[in-house]
């Protein structure tokens, strides 16, 4: 049973354009084998098969962002990220679904020249989805990024054009962080107990926004822990702290989510974003040897690392009820082949 003010956050949320992505309910699955490796009760989300085009966790975001896009009449998505970016190559999968043109605009965020790096994975699926592809040198100027696509929206205005900015930067409402309320409602239904832990990866932070919101609302036991992988803990505290005021201005709830509800975690951070170091390359083989499922270098990997490293140090306790929210990722794997070679060759 909702509370008042809970209630009045979905009947906000509910007048907000949606529409409609994932075709069905992802996975709420066991993972016995790690379960009794680890010592806890350890459940994962298989947001990885959400949505189109190999999938992923924006396709949640997205929902909301095409909302948006579709009642305003658009005819062309326009979106930045990193070269071998999840959310972009899902917004141009969505464009198609729903008859638009896809604009992507790729970031120089990894110093990486490898041409598998450059042309496969994520990018090869841009161009096969016919999208568009601009691309921008800098990797940590998200106003920067930003304005190069508002600027090319401009363009296509006076080309007699209607096109739909899917903004990066903190300065703009979160509003794919609605998706996860949603998300949150559906674990709670799947779930036959409530979470002690929820473990996720936070880079933008709409997700990590979005589970602490939905969580809140329906298992308020639960601890959301947010794994850093594109900034550290100090800054990404900021970020989300500067996005909640946002979000709770979106929700109509001035005082819904403060600084309480945010828990960082950053030791497989290192070397950086998109970089792949030996604490999440740990978690790789880890999911791989014990449950056959497959992390991918950027997100999920070092999200999926913050379970053992924080059972190491008695941060989550042993035999406590977790859940790993896998957000996707397959399609860059390939991108990484030279990182992933050197995992087997040690």
């Amino acid at each position: 049973m909702l509370n008042h003010q809970n209630a009045g956050i979905i009947n906000t949320i509910s007048a907000i354009p949606r529409q409609r992505i994932l075709d069905c309910e992802t996975p709420l699955i066991r993972l016995h084998a790690l379960s009794s490796h680890l010592d806890i009760d350890l459940w994962m989300k298989r947001d990885d098969i959400a949505g189109p085009s190999f999938g992923g966790n924006k396709a949640r975001q997205l929902e909301y962002y095409f909302g948006a896009a579709c009642a305003k009449k658009a005819d062309t998505i326009l979106i930045t990220g990193a070269i071998q970016s999840n959310f972009v190559r899902l917004a141009a999968a969505c464009a198609v679904r729903f008859g638009m043109k896809a604009i992507v605009q790729l970031e120089e965020r990894v110093a990486k020249s490898d041409p598998i790096y450059q042309q496969s994975g994520n990018v090869l699926l841009n161009n096969l989805l016919g999208a568009d592809i601009l691309h921008y040198p800098e990797g940590e100027d998200e106003n920067g990024a930003d304005d190069a696509l508002y600027a090319e929206a401009e363009k296509l205005r006076t080309q007699g054009r209607m096109p739909y900015v899917i903004p990066l930067s903190e300065n703009k409402p979160p509003l794919g962080a609605l998706g996860y309320i949603h998300g949150a409602a559906e674990i709670t239904s799947q779930a036959t107990d409530p979470f002690d832990y929820v473990i996720t990866g936070s880079g933008s932070g709409a997700t990590h926004l979005g589970l602490a919101a939905g969580m809140k609302i329906y298992c308020p036991s639960a601890r959301v822990i947010g794994s850093c992988v594109r900034r550290p803990k100090a800054h990404q505290v900021n970020r989300l702290n500067h996005l909640m005021q946002s979000f709770n201005t979106l929700v109509e709830c001035p005082d819904f989510l403060s600084e309480d509800d945010i828990h960082l975690w950053d030791n497989a951070l290192a070397p950086g974003y998109g970089q792949l170091g030996p604490i999440a390359k740990k978690a790789v083989q880890l999911m791989a040897h014990k449950e056959g499922h497959i992390l991918d270098p950027v997100y999920t990997a070092k999200s999926f690392a913050t379970i053992p490293e924080m059972l190491n140090d008695n941060s989550i306790a042993k035999g406590s009820r977790v859940l790993f929210v896998h957000t996707g990722g397959a399609a860059g794997l390939f991108a990484y082949q030279s990182d992933m070679q050197k995992i087997f060759a040690d």
